[in-house]
């Protein structure tokens, strides 16, 4: 991945259009990637919400889109985003997921580099994401990184160690708002 300002800027307003009033019409970004659309509240920058793909399964013009609806209005963590609250957008293009390979689970922190690693883990039914940005926001070690990924599945924060979990790592290359509407740069 490797996308220019100017391609961030374009996928950012793309989200926004989507949330506030009808997509833009955007006639590239046809290759499929994961991608995630965050929204915060401005000028606290609390999370509203955030919902995406973390496999490249839609082109990313839509997936841009999907994921911009669905995390303005049913991300079941919050009430829908309404037309006159002030947020910033962010963009996140994902990499393609890979399974961290490990012949003991005391392997797994050095097999994650933060700052630039985001984590998922699978384990029976449970399922959970956090994106790369995330461990850089809460400033973490790749050990309390695990945790938090085991606690957004509904795991215990050891079930990393202690239950034959799958784990993936992935990379995201991240574009953001600095304030509603505003200057759009990359993380």
């Amino acid at each position: 991945m490797n996308f220019s300002l100017e391609q961030g800027k374009t996928l950012v307003k793309l989200a926004r259009s989507t949330i506030f009033s009808k997509p833009i019409k955007v006639n590239n970004f046809h290759e499929k990637f994961g991608v995630f659309v965050t929204i915060n509240s401005y000028p606290s920058g609390t999370l509203r919400g955030c919902i995406g793909f973390p496999e490249p399964i839609y082109p990313l013009n839509q997936g841009v889109i999907n994921a911009a609806r669905h995390a303005a209005l049913n991300d079941p963590r919050f009430m829908p985003v309404t037309d006159n609250e002030e947020v910033t957008i962010e963009v996140s293009i994902l990499s393609k997921p890979e399974k961290i390979i490990v012949n003991s689970p005391d392997e797994y922190p050095s097999k994650i580099n933060i700052g630039k690693d985001g984590l998922i883990i699978e384990y029976n039914q449970n399922y959970g994401l956090l994106l790369p940005q995330v461990f850089t926001e809460h400033k973490v070690n790749a050990t309390e990184a695990l945790e938090m990924v085991c606690e957004k599945a509904g795991l215990p924060r050891n079930a990393w160690k202690e239950y034959p979990c799958k784990i993936y790592k992935f990379q995201a290359q991240i574009f953001y708002e600095k304030e509603p509407n505003g200057e759009i740069l990359e993380k």
